[in-house]
C-alpha cells in the first residue's frame, strides 16, 4: 500500500471512529440501483430493454471472470490448477488493459472490488 493510500485509510478510519458518516441521507437503506439518472434520456430506453433481456456488456464479463479466477488463485492447492488459473487471468487482465478498461490496482480496495464482484 502506498503512501497516499494510507494516509487515506487512516482518515477515512478516524472518521468513521468520529461518526462523521453516522449520519448521512440513506445510512442503512440499500442502494437505489434502478437510478439511472447518469444515463442520457436517449439512452434510457435501451438500456432498459438491454438490462431486461439480460445483456451483460463483454467487459463486465470479462471483470467477473477475472474475479472468479482471483478467488481461484486465493483457494487452489494444485500446482497446475493455479498454474493454468494465473496464466487465464494474465490474459485476460492484458486484454482488459489493452481495451482500455483495466482495473486499477490500488491494493486494498483492488482487492474488495475484485471479492465483492466475485460474489
Amino acid at each position: 500500500m502506498g503512501l497516499l493510500d494510507s494516509v487515506v485509510e487512516q482518515r477515512i478510519a478516524q472518521a468513521i471512529a468520529d461518526g462523521v458518516f453516522d449520519h448521512l441521507p440513506g445510512a442503512g437503506k440499500p442502494l437505489d440501483l434502478e437510478d439511472d439518472r447518469m444515463v442520457p434520456e436517449e439512452l434510457r430506453v435501451a438500456y432498459r430493454i438491454l438490462k431486461n433481456a439480460g445483456f451483460i456488456p463483454p467487459e463486465v464479463e470479462q471483470r467477473r471472470e477475472v474475479a472468479d479466477l482471483a478467488v481461484l488463485l486465493r483457494h487452489a492447492t494444485d500446482a497446475d490448477d493455479r498454474r493454468r488459473a494465473a496464466a487465464k487471468l494474465a490474459l485476460l487482465s492484458a486484454k482488459l488493459e489493452v481495451a482500455g478498461r483495466a482495473l486499477p490496482r490500488a491494493g486494498h480496495y483492488h482487492d474488495r472490488i475484485v471479492d465483492k464482484v466475485g460474489r
